[in-house]
């Protein structure tokens, strides 16, 4: 069984930095997509970054310039360095994948339980 495990997400001041890592597991053929999207108190999911498997990648608006999301490929791992934090920027942080099980068959789309990042004084 495929699964998506978030770690990083914590409690950091304003001006700080985070980095957030994904790691796929389990029984899959390769992973296409994978993409960082966020959910504020209150607020609908919304995607923050995403990055292809041969690495071009794009951002909201939002976090443009201190956001920079990466992939290890060997390590089935997605990143998100989080710099110049805000308090705006203050979600549960989740990492999405599409996963392709088999050769031939269309990818899915795998969802993690989320990282919650708190940017506060």
């Amino acid at each position: 069984q495929v699964q998506l495990v978030e770690s990083g997400g914590d409690l950091v001041q304003p001006g700080g930095s985070l980095r957030l890592s994904c790691a796929a597991s389990g029984n899959f053929f390769s992973i296409n997509d994978m993409a960082w999207y966020r959910q504020a108190p209150g607020k609908g999911r919304e995607l923050v970054a995403r990055i292809s498997s041969t690495g071009n990648s794009n951002y909201a608006d939002s976090v443009k310039g201190r956001f920079t999301i990466d992939r290890d490929n060997s390590k089935n791992t997605v990143y998100l360095q989080m710099n110049s934090l805000k308090p705006e920027d203050t979600a549960v942080y989740y990492c999405h994948a599409a996963i392709q099980p088999t050769s031939g068959v269309y990818a899915m789309v795998y969802w993690g339980k989320g990282t919650l990042v708190t940017v506060s004084s």
